[in-house]
């Protein structure tokens, strides 16, 4: 969501800003498969149930049954959202799944995907993870061309301008092709036709997107392809990872298998490094590993950088914590477990009391007193956004009785916002861009402060670092965004150093 374009509004209205939580958001996670011996809404289904944290706003299947489209799609969690009588209702050979997190369109079910139109050629379903810059100008030349709108979304605008395409006489891959061509930011699509299904990414990749197989039918030998956000939606459905989607790249899966077409001349690998350091799921492969090996080296170069002397590592759940072993491991400080999630608080509209705010984030945290007392405590997080809940946080544990209190970040001090499908607030609400190092930890009320060094952050990745896109730690944008919508997000003149 961009604060002040005309096209969004705010996700929670009338929502107080101690209850809305102090990370990055992602946008969505999405899924697809063509497995006609297989019940493709079921599978679904749980892929995106894989996918949850990704999104927990909305959730959509769209089953194909020849010519004929089956959607249900309705506000809350995968679990919410679909019961077996729903799942039977979705019959089909493929299906498309979206589970989201808004960021272009306001939390309605209106805007909830995948996003369906209809075309010469038959429907089409598309599911989007990612980001348009280009959201205002392709919605007015869709609105002069009188395509009906009906959402706020930026992925009902690629829906149309395939349509668009596929109307003035081009087949499903020529369409789509000019379609995405028009298209300006990150995109990473699953999309259903009647006669099959199109993975698709953006030239630079920034949000991920693979391919796996699956061995279906009575004697298993029959191997169709799924498309998933991430590895773990391959895996809870029993599929194999077979590779990513390509930056620049279109495969369509039909009954005759898969092919591969690479829509742009020039693809520059730009994956969104937060991806790696707090969105996808630690058990998720990127690079040849599991992201758990990956916040690992984060939380070793963390303790190689910035050592203290303390009694004992606790993390943040639960993205903190490979980096806090990482870190233990290193520096040779135990690791322990200093606080507790309540896994079972998702979102919610009920307001806490005041005296529950002042309490802190018990909500979802509880400190462990008897680990905590009497000791100098080492925490260790992924990010600090806004800093509100690093405050509570210190609060809490120097509560349970901590004598110190030494956080440490593993990536470097969050300073632009995001425009590829992150939600992160304007800078003005960037702690980061405003304060010092030593001013955020006077803020957070710590003993001391460090950050991961870029250089420390991208080194542990083992590829190269120009094939990342670390926008909001540099402000540097692999894709140029417009300035009325640059002007909505970088508000200040100035970055404080660090």
């Amino acid at each position: 969501m961009i604060p002040n374009d005309p096209f969004s509004c705010d996700d929670y209205p009338g929502m107080s800003d101690e209850a809305r939580i102090d990370k990055p958001e992602e946008a969505c996670g999405v899924f697809g498969i063509l497995a006609p011996e297989e019940d493709v809404a079921k599978l679904t289904y749980f892929g995106l149930y894989a996918l949850q944290h990704r999104g927990q706003e909305s959730a959509g299947i769209a089953t194909f049954e020849g010519d004929r489209v089956h959607l249900h799609k309705e506000m809350g969690l995968v679990s919410q959202v679909f019961n077996e009588v729903i799942l039977k209702n979705l019959p089909g050979n493929l299906a498309v799944g979206h589970t989201r997190y808004s960021t272009t369109g306001s939390s309605r079910v209106v805007n909830a995907q995948p996003a369906v139109v209809e075309t010469r050629l038959g429907s089409l379903a598309l599911a989007h993870n990612g980001n348009l810059v280009n959201t205002a100008v392709l919605r007015e030349e869709l609105l002069e061309s009188n395509c009906n709108l009906v959402s706020t979304t930026d992925s009902e605008l690629i829906a149309h301008a395939i349509a668009e395409e596929v109307n003035a006489g081009y087949d499903w891959l020529e369409g789509a092709i000019r379609a995405f061509h028009r298209c300006r930011g990150a995109f990473s699509l699953t999309i259903g036709t009647p006669v099959g299904i199109m993975g698709v990414r953006d030239p630079n990749g920034i949000r991920p997107l693979v391919i796996g197989t699956i061995d279906t039918g009575e004697d298993g030998r029959t191997k169709r392809y799924v498309l998933s956000s991430e590895t773990c939606g391959l895996d809870i459905i029993g599929a194999e990872y077979l590779r990513d989607v390509e930056p620049g790249e279109l495969v369509w899966i039909t009954d005759a298998g898969l092919a591969s077409f690479h829509w742009t001349q020039q693809p520059k690998r730009k994956l969104c490094i937060f991806e790696m350091i707090y969105f996808a799921r630690p058990d998720s492969i990127m690079e040849g590993e599991s992201l758990y090996s990956y916040r690992l080296r984060l939380g070793r170069h963390l303790a190689e950088e910035s050592p203290i002397d303390a009694d004992i590592v606790i993390g943040v759940p639960d993205s903190g914590i490979p980096a806090a072993i990482g870190y233990s491991q290193t520096s040779g400080i135990p690791y322990a477990e200093g606080l507790i999630k309540n896994r079972y608080v998702g979102r919610t509209f009920i307001q806490p009391t005041q005296k529950m705010r002042e309490t802190g984030i018990r909500m979802k945290l509880n400190p462990l007193k008897d680990v905590l007392g009497g000791k100098r405590i080492v925490i260790v997080d992924d990010s600090i956004v806004r800093g509100t809940t690093s405050r509570k946080l210190v609060k809490a544990l120097r509560d349970a009785g901590a004598t110190e209190v030494h956080m440490r970040i593993s990536s470097p001090p969050v300073t632009h916002p995001c425009f590829y499908g992150i939600d992160t607030d304007s800078q003005d609400q960037l702690i980061a861009a405003t304060k010092s190092v030593a001013e955020i930890a006077k803020q957070i009320d710590v003993d001391s402060l460090a950050y991961l060094s870029r250089e420390g952050m991208l080194k542990a990745t083992g590829e190269d670092p120009q094939s990342f896109c670390s926008a909001c730690f540099t402000g540097d944008y692999p894709i140029s965004v417009p300035e009325p919508v640059k002007r909505s997000k970088l508000i200040l003149e100035k970055v404080a150093s660090v």
